[in-house]
């Protein structure tokens, strides 16, 4: 670790080899899954500090770094953006595909779209962009592969988006207007594992 200019604290890649907790990049891209039940045990604040810190090495568009982190532990918190997650989502996803499948669910009153996790991690864009939402996600990604490395479960809640990025939702977790929204990401300890989802054989088209 060596001191950067103004005192700057800059990891170097022979640091984070050092790390004992270290796991092998590939070991996390096919160990990730998305964890939908949590033990109750909360996740402390440096951890989640760390995991933002990860966050905010993903590459991004000529260097903007675009985003804000939101953290919430409050689970009253979290139910009553739950419920307004809900509303807005049946009352604003018309008859698509996925219609069917969804309305069930969140017609159900006992379902909490963030799985009772003890962390939301909500990464959104300071300002309006058009590499607002690859940038915020690249962030996500190493977020949810350093969540792994540390043994934690991580998913990305596509239920929240919509409703966060409304004047309400917004509200709710004191989110300037000109912020925009894009990665809901829950954070705590999984319980249980669950199996590998099979990957369909990829389309591969060589040019040239």
């Amino acid at each position: 670790m060596n001191k950067g200019v103004g005192g700057q604290v800059v990891r170097t890649a022979s640091a984070r080899q050092q790390k004992d907790s270290a796991m092998n990049i590939e070991e996390a891209i096919y160990g990730r899954r998305s964890m939908r039940e949590y033990t109750a045990q909360s996740v402390d604040e440096q951890t989640i500090r760390h995991l933002i810190d990860v966050a905010m090495h993903a590459p991004n568009a000529v260097n903007q770094q675009p985003w804000t982190f939101t953290v919430v532990r409050n689970q009253n918190l979290l139910d009553r953006v739950s419920q307004g997650a809900k509303a807005y989502m049946l009352n604003t996803m018309g008859d698509g595909p996925n219609a069917a499948r969804f309305r069930p669910r969140l017609s159900d009153p006992n379902f909490q779209i963030f799985y009772h996790a003890p962390v939301l991690v909500l990464i959104s864009a300071t300002a309006e962009g058009p590499w607002i939402v690859e940038d915020c996600a690249l962030a996500a990604e190493n977020l949810m592969l350093a969540a792994y490395g540390a043994g934690l479960g991580t998913c990305w809640i596509g239920f929240a988006q919509g409703f966060l990025n409304s004047p309400e939702g917004k509200s709710m977790l004191d989110i300037p207007s000109a912020h925009v929204p894009v990665a809901p990401i829950i954070v705590g300890h999984p319980r249980g594992r669950p199996e590998a989802v099979p990957r369909r054989e990829p389309e591969i088209r060589w040019v040239g």
